[in-house]
């Protein structure tokens, strides 16, 4: 007996260790699962702060997994030296500082394409609620509007609508293709023209959004794309435009977008993310042609699995000495 206890205690030990940085939703789900399979440092449930819990627990970890909203910053990865890899449950990258982790050899996986079906969706389904006033109405009905004023001011068509898309990465020409089946026109903007596709390629965003009916924003926050959605973006669109936003918050300059909603200068807005989340600007609150929901175009039932069992197999590759399942950058 007590040589099985011995055993047991030992098997344990040899569990891979993981740093968990940040409050990865996944592990809230599947915690037991998580820590069947390795070992986890949980800075969060100790009294030390962060840069001494690292000191005191972390030199030797060689695998981290963060959340999307973590910054592995140079500062943070100095403080890790045996640091090897690190693995975010969000498919955008920009929190993590890629040319630090090249120079110490951190290798990176991201969560892949596994969100870019359901985020597309999502997509769709904001302009279709912003174009045809579908939680608008479900407003006016609930507050009794409907008995009282009858009539409900008329939506807009989706079909024959222009619709520029920038970043036609995997989320990108998802939605794209979902589009098409309304019998919209696809645009879009991209680092480069992709020679395969017959989608009218757009170099210049001004020019994009001046061709485009509907605005929809699949791309990276980066330092080319921050703010790239500025105001004369926003004019080029029009009073009839209607922008879409699953990217990342930073990429439309909000002050901007707010202003430009106010004075009509644009049709709508369809927002799953914000710039200072959860922050939401007030005036937001108060436009009927604006929808917006917490960051969850990407999370269903099915792609919250599928994204654990990838965390899972990026680390056990790792631990294994084989290829990570959805590398992004080489350590």
């Amino acid at each position: 007996m007590e040589s099985a206890v011995v055993g047991h205690i030992s098997e344990i030990k040899q569990l891979p260790e993981i740093l968990v940085l940040g409050s990865p939703l996944i592990l809230k789900s599947y915690a037991t699962e998580f820590s069947s399979k390795f070992r986890v440092l949980r800075p969060w449930e100790s009294p030390l702060p962060l840069a001494q819990f690292l000191a005191a627990e972390a030199q030797n970890t060689q695998a981290a997994l963060c959340s999307g909203g973590v910054s592995v910053s140079a500062d943070l990865l100095r403080q890790l030296p045996s640091l090897r890899l690190v693995v975010t449950t969000s498919a955008g990258i920009n929190q993590v500082d890629l040319h630090e982790c090249r120079r110490r050899g951190v290798a990176v996986a991201n969560a892949g394409t596994i969100f870019s079906a359901d985020v597309a969706d999502f997509a769709v389904g904001l302009i279709l609620d912003v174009l045809r006033k579908i939680s608008a109405g479900n407003r006016f009905v609930k507050s009794g509007l409907w008995s009282k004023n009858g009539t409900y001011p008329l939506g807009f068509k989706l079909r024959g609508k222009k619709v520029g898309i920038v970043g036609l990465g995997s989320i990108g020409l998802e939605v794209a293709k979902r589009l098409e089946a309304f019998g919209c026109t696809i645009l879009y903007h991209s680092r480069n023209k992709k020679p395969s596709l017959t989608y009218v390629y757009h170099p210049d965003i001004y020019k994009l959004a001046l061709e485009s009916d509907i605005l929809v924003l699949c791309c990276a926050l980066t330092d080319q794309t921050h703010h790239m959605i500025n105001r004369d973006v926003l004019l080029a669109l029009g009073n009839e435009g209607v922008i879409v936003n699953i990217a990342r918050g930073a990429v439309i300059d909000e002050k901007e977008l707010v202003s430009c909603l106010q004075r009509g200068e644009i049709g709508g807005a369809g927002l799953d993310v914000l710039e200072n989340e959860p922050r939401v600007p007030n005036e937001l609150f108060e436009l009927d042609n604006v929808v917006l929901s917490p960051h969850c175009a990407v999370f269903t039932e099915v792609s919250f699995r599928d994204s654990f069992e990838l965390v899972c197999g990026n680390l056990e590759a790792f631990f294994s000495n084989k290829p990570l399942l959805s590398l992004v950058s080489k350590g």
